[in-house]
């Protein structure tokens, strides 16, 4: 029989960690998680560890783990040690919850699913909190062996007591608390043998000494049972427990797919830098002293604090992200972003692109972009081989007052002007139409580049040159 966990992974150096159920893509708001729990450990000289939860092995997938820590090493977060995966330790929790089922701690059940639903409606009716109601405690050896015979599932389930008090501290909320009797026993381990949250993670964390646990407020109520969980093992020692309050959509509600995209994989794909969006997220819930908004990770270290976490929750604003992710772009070295951004424009356009030109695109674009992707859309109108105009673009040309005369105007204007961008200022041309350029451009815009906005359009005009740009205009005006 394995003895009882103990402290032995406990060092006097502070440890946290970061432990994902690799279910799906990686979701913000365990992205955050994951750096708070980062920049603390940093911030405090301790430790930070990885550990995969993926007892549930049906819905758990390597692929989706080995993402989300390619997702981490892309934020800058690095760990300590070795990755722990819990289903490489599923004969330590079935050790851990035979000894609990030896001493009395934890009993089998066999009810099936119809008749767990039954004794919950029952709960109900008498006005009691929801839950199972402890029938299977004492259950015979001989009504445990009819139940088996039957082929009935078995569960194990944990004993709560029946009355007291379970408390603890929180950095964020003070002192926590719950009536016992409002917590019935609850399953450490499911029908198919595997552990459930609970008793993994307390064996877990006692067996890799994790002083500091950080994490969603979601999983604020677990946090009694676990606590039960560890006397039953050994340490009444509790850990550091701070709950993060939850990252709101704009109407207050979870943030969740409804409201557009939640992986931090989404937003990489779109463009968004890993600094910019390292900064915004630990900007969900806290702020440096000084109220600055652009921060990084090293600033972080050294200023978070957990307990200046706020309280409530953050929303999830794009708008905000799209605009700190354009203060980034801004501030990098504009040779230092032609590095970054060469693989996608090679990906894109092939391996032919003109690199003077691209260093020119990428300059022009630069100033008031938003994400790396914003940036080669612009250029598809320079390096495109196959550049059209989609029906959607044709409709709206075509909707645009006064675009035939505008078009026809500009034909004329670029046949026989100098190749520079001062004389393809276009400017005076549509002035003298006695039309405003703020509404005359875009029907130029469109032509040549597509879409009503996009790289500066004289110099893309020059970019691609006389003949290239006159044939655009004239199909425009064909598609009139």
């Amino acid at each position: 029989m394995r003895a009882k966990p103990t402290l032995k992974g406990m060092t006097s150096q502070p440890r946290l960690r970061i432990a994902p159920s690799p279910t799906g893509q990686l979701h913000v708001g365990t992205a955050r998680t994951a750096l708070y729990n980062f920049l603390y450990a940093r911030h405090i000289g301790g430790q930070f560890a990885m550990r995969i939860e993926d007892t549930d092995v049906a819905r758990s997938k390597r692929e989706h783990a080995d993402a989300f820590c390619n997702m981490l090493k892309w934020m800058g977060i690095d760990w300590d040690g070795d990755i722990v995966y819990q289903s490489d330790r599923f004969e330590i929790y079935r050790e851990t919850i035979t000894m609990l089922l030896n001493q009395g701690l934890a009993y089998e059940c066999f009810e099936t699913a119809e008749e767990l639903e039954a004794i919950n409606a029952e709960r109900k009716a008498h006005k009691l909190p929801p839950g199972y109601d402890g029938r299977s405690r004492n259950l015979t050896s001989e009504q445990k062996q009819k139940f088996q015979d039957e082929n009935r599932p078995r569960t194990v389930r944990f004993i709560t007591p029946d009355e007291g008090t379970s408390s603890f501290n929180d950095a964020l909320r003070g002192t926590v608390s719950v009536q016992w009797e409002n917590v019935s026993d609850f399953v450490i381990e499911r029908g198919d043998g595997t552990p459930t949250f609970f008793l993994a993670n307390a064996v877990d964390d006692l067996e890799m000494g994790i002083t500091h646990a950080i994490r969603g407020e979601d999983l604020l109520d677990s946090t009694h049972r676990i606590l039960a969980i560890r006397r039953a093992l050994g340490t009444d020692e509790q850990q550091f427990y701070a709950h993060t309050p939850m990252i709101l959509a704009p109407d207050r509600s979870k943030l969740s797919k409804r409201h557009g995209a939640v992986s931090l994989e989404s937003y990489k794909d779109a463009g968004y830098l890993p600094e910019a969006m390292v900064n915004y997220l630990a900007l969900l819930g806290w702020a440096p002293k000084d109220g600055r908004e652009v921060i990084s990770l090293e600033e972080m270290i050294q200023e978070f604090d957990i307990h200046d976490v706020n309280h409530s929750g953050a929303i999830f604003d794009v708008k905000k992200l799209e605009w700190m992710n354009g203060e980034y772009l801004r501030a990098i070295e504009t040779s230092d972003l032609v590095a970054r951004l060469e693989p996608e424009a090679h990906e894109r356009f092939g391996s032919q692109v003109d690199s003077s030109l691209f260093d020119r695109a990428v300059e022009l674009a630069q100033p008031r972009a938003t994400t790396t992707n914003s940036m080669i859309d612009q250029m598809e109108c320079l390096f495109s081989q196959s550049f059209s105009l989609s029906a959607e673009a044709q409709a709206q040309l075509s909707a645009m007052p006064d675009a035939r005369a505008v078009l026809d105007a500009v034909e004329k204007h670029l046949e026989t002007c100098e190749w520079n961008t001062d004389a393809i200022d276009l400017r005076d041309l549509v002035n003298g139409l006695g039309l405003k350029p703020r509404k005359a451009l875009p029907i130029v815009y469109m032509a040549i580049e597509g879409s009503v906005s996009g790289l500066p359009l004289f110099d893309a005009i020059h970019m691609i040159g006389r003949e290239v740009s006159l044939t655009r205009i004239r199909v425009a005006l064909e598609s009139l």
